[in-house]
C-alpha cells in the first residue's frame, strides 16, 4: 500500500505561486508513477500533470498553459506541483495519485492510490 499526503495549497491572489508537495509513504515511489489532478465544484477530476518514477519524463496538462511544473525527489519519497502565475480557473483540490506504470498515465482510473486533496484557492 502507498499513502499519499498533499500539502502547500492555500489562497493566493492571482498571479501568485504555490508549491504543492506530496509525501508517499508505504512503499519507496520507485518505479510509481506520480500524477496531480485537480476538481473544481461541479466538475469532474482533471489531469494535471505526471512525472515518470526516473524523473526524465513528464506530461503537464494544456490547461496549465506552461505555468506548472511537476519535479520528484525519490529519495525523499515526494512529488512536487510548482505552480505559477495562478488564475481563478486554477481554484479547486489537488489531488496526489501514484501507480506501478511505466508510462505517463492521464486517466484518474489508472491510478489506485490517492491522497485526500489540498484546496487551492485563487483570489481576483
Amino acid at each position: 500500500q502507498v499513502q499519499l499526503v498533499e500539502s502547500g495549497g492555500g489562497l493566493v491572489q492571482a498571479g501568485g505561486s504555490l508549491r504543492l508537495s506530496c509525501a508517499a509513504s508505504g512503499r519507496t515511489l520507485s518505479n510509481y508513477v506520480m500524477g496531480w489532478f485537480r476538481q473544481a465544484p461541479g466538475k469532474e477530476r482533471e489531469f494535471v500533470a505526471a512525472i515518470h518514477w526516473s524523473g526524465t519524463r513528464t506530461a503537464i496538462a494544456d490547461s496549465t498553459e506552461g505555468r506548472f511544473t511537476i519535479s520528484r525527489d525519490n529519495a525523499k519519497n515526494t512529488v512536487y506541483l510548482q505552480m505559477n502565475s495562478l488564475k481563478p480557473k486554477d481554484t479547486a483540490v489537488y489531488y496526489c495519485a501514484a501507480a506501478r506504470n511505466q508510462n505517463l498515465p492521464t486517466t484518474t482510473t489508472v491510478y489506485p492510490y490517492w491522497g485526500q486533496g489540498t484546496q487551492v484557492t485563487v483570489s481576483t
